[in-house]
């Protein structure tokens, strides 16, 4: 278990395993922002609510008139601190307040500023808002892994942004050559 843990899994997607039937991850695609000795924590990235970012600013009072991401989705991005706001997005954490660079191209912001910012018509381009998060203690997602619940692999942009959320899993699995519809539902060790 140690060589994962010093593998660190930052910037990889999370896939989960057909036989994975806990509600809050089966057929879900998860993004890792973090992954230490104190654990690992990550946004579901392909399950958009019937929530849009437009009713997101008026329940919160920042206007949004001007934006043109109105129309864009929420995400169910996890089941921990579900309400709270976890803005993944390209580029780099430097104007907000309060943000952690996962990746030379991709940051994770949770601070009021960038929803400020998106509701002005401003802010990033490309970005995924999630309500909630994904978190797993430390060995526990390693546990996991080992039991054969989820896939790993190299996290992507284009994945993130610009392929349609309910195609990101599939996306994920063909950087492997895995089609996941193909997969039986058992576990198994070889």
């Amino acid at each position: 278990m140690q060589s994962l843990q010093n593998f660190g899994l930052k910037n990889h997607f999370l896939l989960a395993m057909p036989h994975l039937e806990d509600p809050n991850f089966a057929g879900s695609l998860s993004y890792l922002c973090d992954h230490d000795e104190n654990g690992t924590m990550g946004v579901i990235v392909n399950r958009p609510l019937e929530l849009t970012l437009d009713a997101l600013f008026e329940q919160l009072e920042l206007g949004g008139d001007e934006s043109p991401h109105r129309q864009a989705p929420v995400y169910y991005g996890g089941p921990v601190h579900k309400d709270r706001g976890f803005i993944l997005h390209r580029g780099d954490s430097a104007p907000w307040d309060s943000s952690i660079q996962v990746a030379e191209d991709i940051a994770l912001t949770t601070s009021m500023d960038i929803l400020q910012a998106l509701a002005a018509g401003t802010g990033p381009e490309q970005f995924l808002i999630c309500l909630g998060c994904a978190g797993w203690e430390s060995g526990q997602l390693e546990q996991e892994l080992l039991d054969n619940a989820w896939l790993t692999v190299d996290g992507r942009t284009d994945i993130l942004f610009d392929v349609p959320a309910e195609q990101r899993l599939g996306a994920a699995a063909g950087i492997l050559g895995v089609d996941l519809n193909l997969m039986t539902r058992e576990a198994g060790h070889s």
